[in-house]
């Protein structure tokens, strides 16, 4: 009989998706400046989950080292 595991952590080999709220909370930046940045292809590219923005922490982290 299969049994329902909760999802604790993700496989290895998917990465971790940031929301924009988490996203907002780590940079410091309203929530607001994440979704203007979006529409002037600023700032870290996101990828839609559905109807949901969700940021790649890779990309992220490779946005995040291109500013300094």
């Amino acid at each position: 009989m299969n049994e329902l595991r909760p999802f604790t952590e993700p496989p290895s080999r998917l990465e971790r998706l940031l929301t924009v709220q988490q996203l907002s909370d780590y940079l410091g930046v309203p929530v607001k400046t994440l979704y203007d940045w979006r529409t002037q292809k600023v700032g870290p590219r996101a990828v839609k989950v559905g109807r949901a923005l969700r940021y790649p922490e890779s990309r992220v982290i490779v946005w995040l080292e291109e500013q300094s």
